[in-house]
C-alpha cells in the first residue's frame, strides 16, 4: 500500500504519519508514505523527525497547487490523505488569497491529479466549519454548507470540488468533518498552544470579546483514527463528521488552563472580538460512529498531557512560532 499524505508536515497531518508509520493501524504496517508539504510557517519537519528514518518513509517539498509537480510524485499510490490547507481563521480575514489557492485550487488540482494517476481512494480532511454556526443541536452530514469566515469558505468550496469529481469522474472521494483539534505539535497561534505557550513564558492571554464562543475539542489521535476508519471502512462518496463529543466556551477552556498553571484571571487580557466569529460548532457524529468510531481521550487527561508536552519541548515551538507582541 502507497500512501500520499499531502500538508504531512502540520500538525495533524504529522500525527496521522507517525501513527501509520508507528505501525497504529493494523493492515497498514507495511504501508509506504510519501509526505508532501509546501513547509509553509505551520509545517515543521521537526514534525516528522520520529520516523524520519524509517524505510517507508519518503518526503518531497512541493505545493498541491503545482501540476507539473503532482505528475510526478502522484502516480503510482494507491491512496491521497489531503491535510494540506491553510487554516487559520485570523489569517483568512487579514488575506484570504493564499487559502483560495491553497485549499480550492489545490484542492482541485490534487483531484485532478488521482483522477489522472490512477489514484483508487481520495480522503478530503475537512472541518466542521463548512457548516457554519448552529445554536442548538448538532449537524449531521446532510446539513448545506453556510461558511461564514474565508477560510471556511474556502475549505467549503474544496468539499465542493470533491464532491464533483466523485459524481462526474467517478473518483473515490470521502470526506471527513472535523471538531476542533488539539494535542501535541500544534503550531501556537491556535488557542490552546497559543494560551499554554504564553503561560509557560508568564504572559497574559488574549480572549475574545466575552468568551462565550462554543468549539467542540477532538484530541489529534482520535481524529487521525476516525480519517484512518473512513478510509478502511467508509464509502465512496460520502461525509463523515469527526467529532471530539466535549463542547466548552472559551471562557470555560480559559479557566481550565489558568488553572493548570495556577494562575489567575489577572493574566486574560480582553481582545475585540474577531470578525464573523462563529458563535457554536457541535457535529452530529453518529454516521461514523456505526461503522466502528468513539473517541478514546479524555479531554481531561488530554490537556493536561498536551500541557505538559508543551512544557517539556519548549525549544520545538519557541524555534517554530512567529514573534508575537506581548499582550
Amino acid at each position: 500500500m502507497r500512501i500520499l499524505v499531502t500538508g504531512g508536515a502540520g500538525f495533524i497531518g504529522s500525527h496521522y504519519t507517525r501513527s501509520l508509520l508507528r505501525g497504529a493501524y493494523p493492515g497498514f504496517e507495511d504501508a509506504r508514505v510519501t509526505v508532501l508539504d509546501k513547509l509553509t510557517y505551520a509545517g515543521n519537519l521537526a514534525n516528522l523527525a520520529p520516523v524520519a528514518e524509517h524505510p517507508g518513509y519518503r518526503f518531497v517539498q512541493g505545493d498541491i497547487a503545482d501540476e507539473s509537480l503532482l505528475a510526478d510524485v502522484v502516480p503510482g499510490h494507491d491512496v491521497i490523505v489531503n491535510f494540506a490547507a491553510e487554516s487559520h481563521v485570523d489569517r483568512s480575514i487579514a488575506d484570504a488569497g493564499d487559502f483560495v489557492t491553497t485549499n480550492v485550487l489545490g484542492t482541485q488540482r490534487l483531484l485532478q491529479a488521482a483522477l489522472e494517476g490512477g489514484v483508487g481512494t481520495f480522503v478530503q480532511v475537512s472541518t466542521d466549519e463548512v457548516y457554519g454556526s448552529i445554536a442548538r443541536g448538532s449537524w449531521d452530514e446532510s446539513q448545506p454548507l453556510l461558511p461564514n469566515s474565508p477560510y471556511s469558505a474556502a475549505k467549503a468550496s474544496g468539499d465542493l470540488f470533491c464532491r464533483a469529481y466523485a459524481r462526474t469522474h467517478g473518483l473515490d472521494v470521502r470526506i471527513t468533518r472535523c471538531s476542533n483539534n488539539y494535542g501535541p505539535y500544534q503550531y501556537p497561534e491556535k488557542i490552546i498552544p497559543l494560551f499554554v505557550t504564553n503561560l509557560i513564558d508568564g504572559r497574559r492571554v488574549p480572549l475574545y470579546g466575552v468568551g462565550r464562543n462554543v468549539r467542540e475539542w477532538l484530541h489529534v489521535d482520535d481524529h487521525c483514527r476516525g480519517i484512518q476508519l473512513v478510509l478502511e471502512k467508509g464509502s465512496p462518496g460520502e461525509v463523515y463528521n469527526i467529532g471530539g463529543g466535549v463542547e466548552l466556551t472559551n471562557l470555560e477552556l480559559t479557566e481550565r488552563l489558568l488553572a493548570a498553571f495556577g494562575a489567575g484571571w489577572d493574566m486574560v487580557v480582553r481582545v475585540p472580538d474577531r470578525l464573523g466569529h462563529d458563535l457554536r460548532y457541535s457535529v452530529d457524529s453518529s454516521k461514523i460512529r456505526a461503522i466502528g468510531y468513539e473517541p478514546r481521550v479524555d479531554f481531561g487527561d488530554g490537556l493536561a498531557e498536551v500541557v505538559q508536552w508543551y512544557r517539556d519541548h519548549q525549544d520545538w515551538w519557541r524555534a517554530s512560532r512567529e514573534p508575537r507582541p506581548r499582550p
